[in-house]
């Protein structure tokens, strides 16, 4: 399963290449985990009820992770691991600790969080790191 991140899912609404594509094939093969803190910034965003109501149908259709206890997880790794110092928020350190307690990987373009994470634990996209 793969953690897509909010700028991996911007990337695929403005229907860029290869994101669009990829990210399309991975929903299709259901391959694609969602947490909530992510689908909140694409809906912090939205310009329109129309916008809205797309991404709440993705929403409603993908597998779905929620905030059952993960901000505090999160908060925790990221005293122990000083995130703070290194420039990560509560919800990069969401993702990165989903990841971790998962054993999953994410597919984002943030610089940060690349720099933490393992190889493993990040999505290639044909063999390399989309950044």
């Amino acid at each position: 399963m793969i953690l897509i991140d909010t700028s991996v899912w911007i990337e695929f609404f403005k229907k860029k290449e290869p994101f669009f594509t990829e990210l399309r094939e991975l929903i299709e093969s259901s391959e694609v985990l969602v947490h909530e803190v992510v689908f909140g910034e694409l809906l912090q965003g939205c310009k329109s009820k129309s916008e809205e109501n797309f991404i709440l149908d993705y929403w409603e259709n993908l597998n779905v992770i929620t905030s059952d206890g993960s901000f505090i997880e999160a908060g925790r790794l990221s005293f122990s691991s000083k995130f703070l110092d290194k420039g990560i928020g509560l919800i990069d350190s969401v993702l990165i600790s989903q990841v971790k307690k998962r054993k999953i990987k994410i597919w984002t373009l943030d610089k940060k969080i690349l720099k933490i994470l393992n190889k493993n634990e990040i999505y290639s996209l044909s063999g390399r790191n989309v950044t």
